[in-house]
């Protein structure tokens, strides 16, 4: 089961919230023992998988198209609608790749901020970002690669609708 189970799914069979699997995956929150028997549970494993040799092991995610798990992200605006695309469980490394959706009613936004790089991707839409005091416009095609710790974000929104592979990239602690 392990290697088919969506975020969404595990989240419920291991009767934990989606939003508090976001916040393990991301490493904002560290599960309690409680927790990490629950998702072993829901993942069909034994908890000492989760401390296992990590160095050896190669994590794989598979997220099929609208599978993606939608979640609420620290600091995330109104009408942003973020699909996580899939996540790994072990390396130094910790990826989020998300499919950002600006929805009907989505503001511009310019504070984002937060550690690590980030590359964007635009899939449709045309806006105004802003990275620091650096305005450009970017439109279907288009890429982004910065150091995240800068103020960022949407400035203008020009043409809708507007849609983007979002993915951070920070090292764990």
């Amino acid at each position: 089961m392990a290697a088919e189970v969506s975020g969404g799914a595990l989240a419920k069979t291991s009767g934990i919230s989606s939003s508090m699997l976001s916040r393990i995956e991301r490493g904002l929150v560290s599960p309690s023992v409680q927790t990490l028997e629950r998702l072993a549970n829901g993942l069909g494993v034994p908890t000492s998988r989760f401390f296992g040799d990590q160095a050896r092991r190669t994590d794989f995610c598979h997220v099929r198209a609208g599978q993606g798990v939608v979640v609420d992200r620290v600091g995330a605006v109104a009408d942003y609608r973020y699909e996580l695309l899939g996540h790994l469980l072990s390396g130094n490394l910790f990826v989020e790749p998300y499919l950002v959706t600006l929805l009907p009613g989505a503001d511009p936004c310019v504070t984002f901020q937060h550690p690590g790089l980030e590359f964007l991707y635009f899939l449709s839409g045309e806006v105004m970002y802003r990275y620091g005091s650096k305005p450009v416009a970017v439109g279907t095609g288009d890429s982004l690669l910065f150091d995240a710790t800068a103020l960022h974000g949407i400035e203008e929104i020009q043409a809708q609708p507007v849609s983007y592979l979002s993915v951070v990239f920070t090292l764990r602690e």
